[in-house]
């Protein structure tokens, strides 16, 4: 299964500086989306830490299959779930060690998902901490993958709530996990089944939040193909919705 990918990150509409970052390493099949927080620059470093050291990791276990690991293999996931475990768990040590060290960076954290495709490409593996997202485009829809660490979410898991209930919501930015709160965090891991002419998308909430998922899926669909299109495309729509955060997108689409 080919791969192809694009990524776009934009600071918005109200924002000065820009705390998302984003990682292509086709290399290693890995793609990730990180969120910062923190003010002062800081979620900016936070976020940059998240991809840097995911790429770190998978660059030194893609090279060398008796690298040490810093976190031991969980029994009951494979060794593709566990590698994209251990390099976020990895990430969200090293910036939790870097804000306990620097004054100027401390309570700055992150959201990170990360997206994997072992060899023969016929599944997608998902790791993810925080309210960035991952959605699978097929058939001309998008459905969402994963499933916010959010006050809002956990909310929803008790109660009904209506659309316009939702909207209002007093604390619907707030997330429950992120990177560099503590120095262990739990990371949610998934697999999916991946088709040709699938489009797997990561993006932060500065995406999701403006831009409705069916608007989403036609995006993707009347851009053909053409990814570098599309995250254009994703990124003016969420602009054009009112461009509240900072705005970032990945894809990538399985050919063959």
């Amino acid at each position: 299964m080919r791969l192809t990918h694009a990524g776009l990150t934009d600071v918005g509409r109200k924002r000065t500086h820009n705390e998302d970052a984003y990682l292509l390493l086709p290399e290693e099949n890995l793609w990730c989306v990180a969120d910062g927080m923190g003010g002062h620059a800081s979620g900016e470093v936070a976020a940059r830490l998240a991809v840097e050291e995911m790429a770190e990791f998978f660059q030194l276990t893609g090279r060398d299959d008796e690298a040490t690991w810093p976190f031991k293999m969980d029994p009951a996931l494979g060794y593709e779930q566990n590698r994209i475990v251990t390099g976020v768990k990895l990430a969200n040590l090293r910036i939790h060690e870097r804000a306990q060290s620097d004054p100027k960076l401390k309570g700055m954290g992150t959201t990170l998902v990360a997206v994997s495709v072992p060899k023969g490409g016929k599944k997608v593996i998902v790791g993810h901490v925080g309210d960035s997202r991952v959605y699978l485009y097929r058939d001309g829809a998008v459905r969402q993958v994963t499933e916010d660490h959010s006050l809002l979410n956990d909310y929803l898991r008790t109660k009904k709530l209506t659309p316009a209930e939702v909207d209002s919501f007093p604390h619907k930015n707030v997330i429950v996990r992120a990177l560099g709160m503590k120095p262990l965090v739990e990371v949610d891991v998934l697999e999916e089944e991946l088709r040709d002419g699938d489009v797997v998308l990561l993006c932060c909430d500065g995406l999701s939040g403006m831009v409705p998922d069916a608007l989403m899926g036609e995006i993707i669909k009347n851009s053909h193909g053409d990814l570098r299109r599309a995250a254009h495309a994703l990124v003016d729509a969420a602009n054009e919705g009112g461009g509240v955060d900072n705005i970032t997108c990945v894809l990538v689409q399985a050919q063959g």
